[in-house]
């Protein structure tokens, strides 16, 4: 568990936690180059996915469009392919580019490293002067780092620098905002699929369009409360405030629009 006791919405016995904090336990969790969650890959694409989708088909709405079902239907499968490869692809870009400037600062620390070690152990020294330590054990730390290159180039990247070594792999944040942006943005158009095979008017359509982006908004919130470990109730009132002001703003400039321009 990545989650310390104070951020729990649930209490968990004294037993559990010594559990999470057993020596091998401790050793797996800092082992682990794997520690970038998903979680905000998924909120990313979902929730982006159900806000474009249901703003296109408010917008039609609001805008009192004729025929505006099958309109909505059409921009809205469209968006949902468009937007969901632009939003995968625009993460798979900002991880890649995240890990190009973790190699950068590295080479960078190598280089003066080789170059000018007395400099870049007396930065080593002032970050863990900072940090209350003097003296011996100052030295004894600085010696120990500088011992092993690999370890001192990554503490100067985390210390100096404030990266992190353990990055995203971009292409699995792609997928990951990709399906998610997917599977999400699909849930506003449904009523209008179904207006093909049903006698449904538009009202109705738009009416239980606005009901499902809601459930799907609440699911997105007490799916990300619980993995958070955060209030479910607050998760999913965000959520829905988020989601529901975009909602009203493309519905409300779809109306100011549809009585400018029909």
């Amino acid at each position: 568990m990545l989650f310390s006791g104070t951020a729990r919405t649930k209490k968990v016995s004294d037993a559990e936690l010594m559990a999470e904090h057993t020596s091998d336990a401790i050793a797996t969790r800092l082992d682990s180059q794997e520690a970038h969650e998903t979680t905000g890959d998924v909120v990313l694409g979902a929730l982006d996915g159900i806000i474009t989708t249901f703003a296109i088909v408010a917008g039609v709405a609001g805008a009192g469009m004729s025929e505006s079902a099958l309109v909505a239907l059409i921009l809205g499968l469209a968006n949902v392919l468009a937007d969901g490869f632009s939003m995968g692809a625009s993460n798979y870009l900002k991880a890649r580019s995240d890990q190009q400037t973790l190699e950068k600062f590295r080479r960078m620390e190598e280089e003066h490293i080789e170059r000018i070690p007395e400099s870049e152990r007396e930065e080593l020294r002032q970050i863990f002067l900072r940090k209350g330590f003097s003296d011996e054990i100052l030295e004894d730390i600085i010696k120990v780092i500088t011992a092993d290159r690999k370890l001192w180039v990554d503490t100067m990247l985390t210390d100096e620098w404030g990266l992190k070594l353990s990055m995203p792999h971009p292409l699995r944040s792609a997928l990951v905002t990709f399906f998610a942006f997917i599977a999400a943005g699909m849930v506003p158009v449904i009523p209008l699929a179904a207006r093909l095979f049903y006698p449904l008017t538009d009202e109705l359509v738009f009416r239980y369009c606005g009901l499902l982006t809601a459930v799907a908004f609440i699911v997105l919130g007490a799916w990300r409360g619980r993995v958070l470990h955060r209030s479910v109730l607050v998760s999913i009132a965000e959520t829905l405030f988020v989601g529901g002001a975009a909602a009203f703003l493309a519905y409300f400039v779809g109306n100011v629009l549809g009585a400018l321009l029909l």
